[in-house]
């Protein structure tokens, strides 16, 4: 808990500010309607109480709380305005104490407490003074007139409300929509964090496995496992760099390492390699550069799919192809394994002897269905695994989408 919290925090910032405002707006109105009156009083040659004065200048006074008591201050500004102008001899332009607070009312959308209002001041300033004996009936003119601008005061106020109530559902469409795109960038930081992590510390973990086994017998090979441990960790560190560099404020100093995309495919298969995965990489149709977003996702797509049978997988061998399309790119990734890796392992997002299961092809379907493609993953007819994504270039994807099983349509 906040310690000043406890301790009574002070008022916010905008919460000083709207009673700022209060403020200077009854003073404002007070001031008016009590110099209103001193005028009305020496043009009419008529003497004005200090009692008058001082209903006059409470009236205003009393809008300093019309935000957290609107009622309130409505029945108090209507039964000072409404009782000075049916009893005194100056017509005091106190009913500007009304106007304000009769919008207030509706800004708080207690219509009712509106309309009942109008009501009561129509009939107290045009028949209340004759009752009393102040002043003579109103000409029928005069109260159509006064009708007429009290229906006008209520629609103006209206207006007011519902272009308030639009600017705030403006502001509110606007901050949800800020939350969405930082919760997206979010997943795809922690994708991409955890696609560079996952596929590096695999490559990794596998290199230090066969330097422990071979550093007695085999010193060679242990020192090309090392150097292998070596130049993977390195390029990790740099693609993180580039990861976490989003985050920085101005994006100064981030490292400027190449971009994941289909172009790097070759260091993939080269990392994978490492890892003791031979990779063949196939193509169709004529590559081009793609959107950055969609080659981002082949890239990482890829990347997790290797990294899946490198660490999962019996088999030694996984076929990439790419298939280059009109509205789309298609990639798919076969390896030869039996499904099940060392220590009866299942594959990603399954679980394993041990219970646990893995993000990889949730993360892999997140980024296909993000760009409006699809993906899927799962054992291969003829055995193994496959991954296949197919990646709309314009986003919004696309009517025509190749059987899952159709091996022919995703590479060859």
């Amino acid at each position: 808990m906040n310690p000043t919290a406890i301790a009574g925090s002070p008022p916010s910032t905008g919460t000083t500010r709207r009673w700022t405002v209060d403020a200077v707006i009854a003073v404002l109105v007070a001031g008016l309607q009590v110099a209103g009156t001193y005028g009305a009083a020496y043009h009419r040659g008529l003497p004005v109480s200090p009692l008058e004065y001082t209903v006059v200048g409470l009236a205003g006074l009393a809008l300093i709380a019309r935000r957290r008591y609107p009622l309130a201050v409505l029945v108090v500004t209507g039964a000072l305005s409404v009782g000075c102008w049916s009893l005194a001899k100056v017509q005091s332009p106190i009913f500007l104490c009304d106007i304000v607070a009769l919008v207030t009312v509706v800004l708080a959308r207690k219509r009712a407490a509106a309309v009942i209002a109008l009501v009561v001041y129509y009939a107290g300033y045009q028949w209340l003074p004759t009752l009393a004996g102040v002043r003579p009936a109103p000409s029928p003119l005069a109260a159509a007139l006064a009708a007429a601008g009290l229906v006008v005061l209520l629609g103006a106020a209206e207006l007011l409300r519902l272009r308030q109530q639009r600017a705030a559902a403006i502001a509110a469409s606007r901050k949800d929509h800020a939350l969405r795109q930082a919760s997206e960038e979010r997943l795809s930081i922690a994708r991409d964090l955890h696609d560079v992590v996952a596929h590096n510390i695999s490559v990794i973990n596998v290199q230090a496995n066969t330097a422990l086994h071979l550093i007695d017998r085999q010193p060679e090979r242990a020192r090309e496992a090392l150097s292998a441990i070596h130049d993977v960790s390195k390029q990790a560190l740099a693609e993180l760099r580039s990861v976490l560099g989003v985050l920085r404020d101005d994006g100064a100093g981030a490292p400027l390492a190449p971009s994941p995309g289909l172009a790097r495919l070759a260091d993939l298969a080269g990392s994978a390699a490492s890892a003791g995965l031979t990779v063949r990489v196939e193509q169709d149709g004529d590559p081009r550069p793609l959107p950055a977003d969609v080659d981002v996702a082949a890239y990482r797509i890829v990347q997790e799919a290797l990294t899946n049978s490198a660490r999962h997988s019996a088999g030694s061998t996984a076929t990439v192809y790419v298939t280059y399309r009109a509205d789309d790119v298609v990639v798919q990734v076969d390896d030869e394994g039996t499904g099940a890796g060392p220590a009866g392992v299942a594959r990603p997002g399954r679980p394993g002897k041990d219970g646990s299961g893995g993000n990889g092809i949730a993360g892999m379907t997140e980024r296909a269905h993000a760009l409006g493609g699809s993906l899927h993953a799962g054992p291969r007819p003829g055995g193994g695994f496959r991954v296949w994504a197919r990646l709309p270039l314009n986003g919004g994807g696309s009517s025509t989408a190749r059987a899952w099983g159709e091996h022919s349509g995703a590479g060859r």
